[in-house]
């Protein structure tokens, strides 16, 4: 499984932060022994404005990542806490780059240099977190590489749940388009059945009627029967 670009990109920082912090100390090792440090200043000037480059990517990754919910808000939350110890030591390193500030004991924080006496501070390791102190870039990598497959399981297991609730979404729907087809059917029969209806009442009314006329007829005639018969019967 690849490995998220984010992580990529603060550990590519990370490594900046570092190698920045060893040619401040051989900047300051050439200053002792009066040697030239001016291309190293050159260097670590266009290292430092890469690093705050580099902080502002992580920042607004980490905020589109985090606004669009590609990662959980747990995980935000930490990555929020690695930009801000980035941010803080670029603070650190750009003063004691200009000299601002005074060196801690060298037992404390020193340089990845065997550990001599009289070395430089190193900001890298000021305000360790954690969760990562003692722990080297490999160590810390493999950590949230294990951090990233939890999420992914996760997520995984969001998916299935989501792909089941689509599922059964859409028997709901095929459902109702069922039975919305048969209440269609009813429907056409109710129409029909009350036309057929319509039709009957008007043929009975219309059977109705010619009923009385040929009761009136038969009337008429059993009259002019008796009449005639009144007429030439012998008096």
């Amino acid at each position: 499984m690849s490995q998220d670009p984010w992580l990529q990109n603060y550990d590519a920082t990370c490594r900046l932060v570092q190698e920045i912090a060893e040619n401040i100390h051989e900047r300051n090792r050439q200053q002792r022994t009066r040697g030239n440090p001016a291309k190293i200043n050159m260097t670590l000037r266009a290292s430092l404005q890469k690093l705050k480059q580099n902080i502002n990517q992580l920042r607004e990754s980490l905020l589109r990542a985090s606004s669009s919910r590609r990662i959980m808000q747990s995980e935000a939350d930490r990555r929020q806490n690695l930009v801000d110890d980035l941010v803080t030591r670029d603070k650190q390193l750009n003063a004691t780059f200009k000299g601002d500030v005074t060196q801690p004991e060298p037992s404390r924080s020193t340089l990845m240099a065997g550990g001599e006496g009289g070395a430089a501070a190193n900001p890298w390791l000021v305000n360790e977190p954690e969760e990562t102190r003692g722990l080297g870039f490999s160590a810390i990598k493999q950590q949230q590489q294990r951090i990233v497959e939890v999420q992914d399981a996760g997520l995984d297991a969001l998916a299935a749940v989501i792909s089941r609730q689509k599922l059964m979404g859409q028997d709901i729907g095929n459902e109702l388009d069922e039975q919305n087809e048969i209440i269609d059917d009813l429907t056409h029969l109710v129409d029909k059945t009350d036309d057929r209806i319509r039709n009957e009442t008007r043929r009975v009314k219309l059977v109705e009627t010619k009923s009385a006329s040929c009761g009136m007829l038969v009337v008429i005639v059993l009259l002019l029967i008796a009449i005639v018969v009144v007429a030439v019967w012998p008096t």
